[in-house]
């Protein structure tokens, strides 16, 4: 059960194992197919433009597995091409360049600069942070933290230095040691925000370097030694982007399991222009079969050796029975609906909370004032939006992106809702208040937010929200990136002895496959996890 990349990717493998005649149902509570690969429509002018609603792109391919890069090869997906084709950004006269804002009045401060490698020393530091609109005193303590030239733990041995970074968070670094305002120290934040999420001021020192944090320069060797780490893991990071994110994987590995929802269709070559036809995913002929709008109730093994499924159907309560099953879905669900599994394996799937996350698209009726603005990317951590960026301009799957500022846009937003934590509050009960947030926020409220950041970043270079947005979509996701483990509220554990690798034990004919049996909020290891659950299941 599950249609997104680890219940698509677990029918691939199977289908490839045992047969094109083998029949496979996924079964998904949602009205489209992907998860949390989704992707947003927009029509204007007689054009249809994309933005991404959820998984992002395919992230650091040097690390992923055979498996993972066999499926990607599978399907067809070239991965030069991905890259090459993202060479976009010219047709709008946009710099590839990023820039920092910060609210003031009657708009935002914007400092032009690419601040991951200013804040670790790379650049002309020093006049980007002189033009932050922040006191003096502030800014002096920036300039001298990201040079370096004050080792902030002076007064530790190197064996308390070690034991200093691993235990106590950034931001009491930040303000005990550096003596940084807490309004001052948000600046740090976007990059911990993206991975964690609001529980980003849980984050100890160590990770915060890892980050690219400002302060590694000040260590010594220490510092040395994991700038050394930092660097070469830099060297082999690369990005690669579909239009709608990884929406088109999920669509390609769709038309592999049922080609006849994309007849004609050429694959990658044209994948994010491809009509899919739904009435074709649930077609009794079939040997694959795509049952939307179902959500599973209850998930059980017969004593025969076979599993049930219950689930209600469009309103309708229904039941299957098949030789194996594979929950492809969310960790803290499971225990719900499959009373059978031993008590500690439902204590541990429960143990993740995933990071609440908004991801909006909102179509413009041309590009110009981004164009005048200048750089493709801007990150404002004191706004409601983290990170307001064009979406992946790029031709690959037969996408044609602006091909000018004349043209309809779409602007990505990334929401990163925040709180402040709570005296003890760990980062587990962060992302449970938080997720309550993002729950109970009505689109009105969003909305509001949505026009008045771009109003403050775009007013000056002619944007009027009142005309200019045609169109806004809001992806709420409370249950968004599956956890990553942290230092200071999760312990070490011994190999095999983690929440997740307990959580994710086979239950006779029942596997499961996700994110979060992984631990990691990646495409690759939502892939992986597909193909452990079939190897289970058929070895």
């Amino acid at each position: 059960m599950g249609a997104g990349v680890s219940g698509l990717a677990a029918a691939r493998f199977y289908q490839k194992k045992m047969g094109t005649d083998t029949k496979i149902l996924l079964l998904d509570n949602h009205d489209d197919f992907g998860g949390h690969a989704k992707r947003n429509e927009f029509q204007r002018n007689g054009r249809t433009l994309l933005g991404i609603g959820g998984s992002i792109n395919i992230d650091s391919i040097s690390n992923y597995s055979k498996v993972a890069r066999g499926l990607l090869d599978d399907l067809g997906i070239e991965l030069d091409a991905l890259e090459s084709n993202m060479n976009g950004s010219a047709m709008l006269n946009i710099s590839a360049e990023s820039m920092l804002a910060l609210p003031a009045p009657g708009g935002h401060v914007k400092i032009r600069g690419q601040w991951n490698q200013l804040m670790l020393g790379i650049g002309d530091y020093e006049s980007a942070v002189r033009g932050l609109n922040i006191q003096t005193s502030e800014q002096d303590k920036l300039i001298e933290l990201i040079s370096g030239d004050v080792d902030y733990l002076d007064d530790l041995s190197l064996g308390e230095k070690s034991a200093y970074i691993k235990t106590v968070t950034y931001a009491e670094f930040l303000t005990d040691r550096v003596g940084l305002s807490k309004d001052t120290i948000s600046i740090f934040y976007p990059i911990p925000k993206l991975l964690f999420g609001p529980a980003a001021p849980r984050i100890s020192v160590m990770e915060a370097f890892f980050m690219g944090g400002p302060g590694i320069k000040s260590m010594g060797w220490l510092g040395d030694l994991a700038s050394e780490l930092i660097n070469g893991m830099m060297a082999d990071y690369q990005s690669l982007y579909f239009p709608d994110g990884n929406a088109s994987v999920a669509r390609l590995l769709v038309q592999k399991l049922i080609p006849a929802v994309t007849p004609g269709s050429r694959g990658f070559d044209d994948i994010a222009t491809s009509q899919f036809n739904y009435e074709m995913l649930d077609v009794e002929q079939h040997t694959v079969r795509v049952r939307l709008n179902s959500s599973v109730v209850s998930v059980t093994e017969t004593e025969d050796r076979q599993v049930t499924v219950d689930y209600v159907h469009d309103g309708e309560a229904a039941s299957v029975t098949g030789d194996h099953c594979v929950l492809a879905c969310y960790n803290a669900a499971i225990p719900y609906i499959c009373p059978q599994l031993p008590d500690e394996q439902k204590e541990a799937l429960r143990y993740g909370v995933k990071i609440p996350l908004v991801m909006t698209n909102v179509l413009v009726d041309n590009g110009h004032a981004f164009a005048k603005l200048g750089v493709s990317q801007v990150t404002c951590p004191d706004d409601p939006y983290l990170v307001v960026t064009l979406p992946p301009v790029t031709t690959t799957g037969g996408y044609q992106p602006p091909r000018g500022p004349d043209e309809p846009m779409v602007v990505y937003m990334l929401g990163v809702p925040a709180i402040d934590p709570a005296d003890g509050e760990t980062s587990h009960e962060i992302l449970r208040r938080v997720r309550h947030r993002v729950y109970s926020t009505p689109f009105e409220t969003y909305e509001q937010e949505i026009r008045d950041q771009l109003q403050g970043l775009l007013g000056e270079y002619g944007f009027n929200h009142e005309a200019d947005i045609q169109a806004i979509t809001v992806n709420r996701w409370p249950h968004g990136y599956a956890y990553e483990y942290m230092s200071l509220d999760d312990p070490e554990w011994e190999p095999g002895q983690a929440p997740h690798e307990i959580g994710r034990a086979q239950f006779g004919r029942i596997s499961i496959a996700n994110s979060d049996s992984e631990a990691r909020a990646y495409l690759d290891a939502a892939i992986d996890a597909g193909w452990r659950a079939v190897a289970e299941q058929t070895t």
